[in-house]
This record gives C-alpha cells, structure tokens and sequence, in this order.
C-alpha cells in the first residue's frame, strides 16, 4: 500500500468536482441521490446526504435504499482509497450486511466510518497471505441534532489478485 498514492485519492476525491465525476461515472444513483463527502483521511471517513425530493419516500422520510448506499460508501470510500492504483490489484466487494434504523431521517443525514486502519490491515493482510479477508465496517449514521438515525455493518471482501 503507497501511503502517497492513498494520500492523493483522498485529495482528489475531496475535491466536489471529482467526487461527483466520480459518482456519476461509476454510483450514478448515488450521484442523483445527494451524497456528498466531507471528510476523508487514513482513519475516517464522512459522508452526508440531505432529504431532498429524489431520495425521499412516502412517509416524509429519506428512503432506506439511499441510507443504505451512503452507509455502504463511508466504509467503500475508505478501501477504495487504499486500493487506488494498488499492486498487485485488489478486488473488494460487499458480502454482506446488517442495518439497525432508529429513527426518522430527515434534514441533513452525516455517515462516519472510523475504522480507516483497520480496514488498510485487512487490506494488506490479503496481500500478505494472498488469501480473501473480510471485515465489518460500521458507519453510524446521525442526524443535525446528533442524535442515531441508524447504525449500518457492512462486510468488506478484499482479495488479492494475481
């Protein structure tokens, strides 16, 4: 793992012209969504979403499928960061997940993964053994007051490819 070339993906994805152009060409409902990335470094990331009308529902509420990316990409947006432009390739997916809602999500939604370092050690793990690694990320999900809206786990796969 090249701590520069991390260092360079999180730059380039905080810039919002990159992080849409980003979204657009590879999350595209996540980019019609409203996510935005506020923070990114080698052990956090912040993603926030504001209820607007193409990630509502009928009950005045953000729908749960546009939480749920939002949750997913706090913790992908952090692999992807350690995986940018890795040698040898990394291949990373979702193998699972657990989400626990508590509350109504209206106004502006923030996401926080603070697993960073945990996540780049199963990444190099995979590396090291050339095995498949999994990690469960969580990404807490509050709303303007602070208060949980919903707590969201995510299994990562990460494998090596050769």
């Amino acid at each position: 793992m090249n701590i520069t070339t991390s260092h360079k993906f999180q730059q380039k994805m905080l810039n919002p012209f990159f992080f849409n152009f980003f979204l657009l060409l590879k999350l595209p409902i996540a980019f019609l969504s409203g996510m935005k990335l506020k923070e990114l470094s080698g052990s956090h990331s912040v993603v926030k979403m504001k209820y607007k009308y193409l990630n509502k529902n009928p009950f005045g509420s953000i729908y749960f499928a546009c939480l749920s990316m939002a949750g997913e990409l706090s913790s992908g947006i952090l692999a992807a960061s350690f995986t940018y432009k890795s040698s040898p390739k990394i291949s990373m997916l979702v193998v699972g997940m657990e989400v626990e809602f508590t509350k109504k999500a209206v106004g502006v939604i923030t996401f926080t993964c603070n697993q960073g370092q945990e996540i780049n050690d199963t990444i190099k793990r995979s590396i090291e053994t050339g095995d498949g690694q999994t990690i469960e990320a969580i990404t807490i999900a509050a709303d303007e007051s602070g208060e949980k809206v919903a707590e969201f786990k995510i299994r990562w796969s990460f494998k090596s490819k050769s």
